[in-house]
């Protein structure tokens, strides 16, 4: 396995744009755990590496609330008129 760069952390967040709920996950926490690993890394531009951090937490939160909103949990807390009180 080689060394994780900023450029490898970017692909995995484009790349899990297309991929199912659970692989997207996966993928994401993946690139996560690289960019805390690239923060001891003094070569590394620390407020790029940030915004990553920040996109990827966003990002898998996303991937997760639309998970929960598929599966039926959004519908009850956004009823549409019909099924409104």
């Amino acid at each position: 396995m080689t060394d994780p760069t900023l450029a490898t952390v970017e692909r995995a967040l484009d790349r899990a744009a297309d991929l199912e709920t659970e692989s997207a996950v996966a993928v994401l926490q993946a690139a996560r755990d690289d960019v805390r690993t690239l923060a001891d890394d003094s070569e590394v531009d620390e407020d790029r590496r940030q915004e990553l951090a920040t996109r990827l937490n966003q990002r898998l939160r996303e991937v997760t609330e639309r998970d929960a909103y598929d599966s039926g949990l959004g519908a009850a807390m956004n009823p549409s008129e019909d099924d409104a009180p």
